[in-house]
């Protein structure tokens, strides 16, 4: 196999088989480029990825190194078919996609567990090259990292060619770094709230009812500060009452559930959407005691009754967002899902709200992370830059 292939192997090891089907070597394909033992190199990576009880985290991580969806999927594909969730299809292919760390180390036929620092180095040169963001790339690293550590402990490699000093490449970080992500104000949330329900989805009247409530969900969820992919992996079932109150059981990151409390538009939203979805299939639920059929099929669903996937709801939003009218001027192209997460962080926190509080709410591990969002207290009060021009205006020529 020609090394110039960009670890066209990987894709014919996953080939076409089911995503619960265990993967082998597909017919023809023999090796691996630099690798003498793929087979071994893959249930080494299977080993690290096997630890997250997370499906959306094995996703992710095995993503931004360039493996196939359909060997984390099959990690977990019994307990899936045991508890009836489903899995979303796979995310298509990024323009960074064919410099994920294992396709580039194909190409320089090398075993990824022969790699240097240096190797790692001239790799983060090539995603520079190719544009690819700081923070981009600090993700990359991370990523990098956390399986060369596995790999380092169980005796795979001799040490962690990923451990690199940041601050050297220009990769550190801290709490104090101002975040790229757009900053949307309450107005704005509103603004797609309405946009999100007066848009046209289709021209049949019934589906276009049913499709603008789903859009609406979709956007009030997201004003709760979740994730996507704690958006998309939600079940009916996730849905219930206790302590009189309406609550979301989510599925976090590092397989931990939170219950994150409805407000009166979510729990609104929710309902109008799933009433109509049950009244088109003509199979609504009835008042659960207990646990019901309908627990476990989707929360979001298409319209075959299939899971939504994170880039349906992407470009959903975004759809949204260049409908919004004004209050999105200049703004829409920039509007995502971690958008609105930001959002709810900046807005509680404006509003003097415990950033403890705010933890809990959207499931950040560290307060350092949350104290990452106060940036939502800066403002033009706030700010020596009037100051300074003030003084450089006034100063003799």
């Amino acid at each position: 196999m020609a090394a110039s292939e960009p670890l066209a192997v990987l894709e014919a090891l996953a080939g076409s088989r089911s995503a619960a089907a265990p993967v082998s070597l597909a017919s023809g394909v023999s090796d691996w480029p630099g690798v003498a033992d793929p087979e071994g190199l893959r249930g080494q990576l299977l080993d690290w990825l096997g630890q997250y009880a997370n499906a959306g985290t094995r996703r992710t991580y095995a993503y931004a190194l360039g493996l196939p969806i359909a060997w984390v999927d099959a990690i977990g594909g019994a307990q899936s078919a045991r508890s009836g969730r489903g899995t979303p299809p796979p995310a298509p292919a990024g323009p960074l996609h064919d410099l994920a760390w294992f396709r580039w180390c194909a190409r320089q036929t090398l075993d990824p567990r022969d790699a240097t620092a240096r190797h790692v180095k001239a790799w983060l040169h090539a995603l520079d090259a190719a544009g690819a963001q700081r923070r981009t790339r600090q993700r990359m690293l991370s990523t990098l990292s956390a399986l060369y550590g596995h790999l380092a402990e169980t005796g795979v490699v001799a040490a962690n060619p990923a451990a690199l000093n940041r601050a050297r490449l220009g990769l550190s970080s801290t709490a104090r770094d101002a975040s790229p992500t757009v900053r949307l104000t309450a107005e704005q949330l509103k603004a797609l709230l309405v946009a999100a329900a007066r848009l046209p989805y289709s021209r049949s009247p019934r589906l276009a009812r049913l499709y603008a409530l789903r859009a609406v969900a979709v956007v009030a969820l997201l004003t709760l500060g979740l994730r996507i992919s704690e958006v998309v992996g939600l079940d009916r079932g996730d849905l219930y009452r206790t302590g009189g109150d309406d609550v979301l059981r989510v599925l976090g990151k590092g397989g931990l559930h939170r219950e994150v409390y409805l407000t009166d538009l979510v729990r609104d939203a929710l309902a109008a959407y799933l009433a109509e979805r049950d009244r088109l299939s003509r199979s609504a639920a009835p008042a659960r005691r207990g646990r019901t059929g309908a627990d476990s099929t989707p929360m979001l669903a298409t319209r075959d009754g299939g899971r939504c996937s994170r880039v349906d709801l992407y470009t959903l939003l975004r759809r949204i967002a260049a409908h919004a009218g004004p209050a999105l001027d200049g703004l829409a192209d920039r509007v995502h899902p971690h958008a609105l997460r930001h959002a709810y962080v900046t807005i509680a926190l404006e509003q003097d709200a415990r950033i403890q509080h705010v933890q809990a709410d959207v499931g950040h591990a560290t307060i350092a992370t949350t104290q990452h969002y106060d940036r939502g207290r800066r403002s033009r009060a706030s700010t020596a830059a009037d100051l300074v021009a003030a003084a450089i205006a006034a100063a003799p020529a």
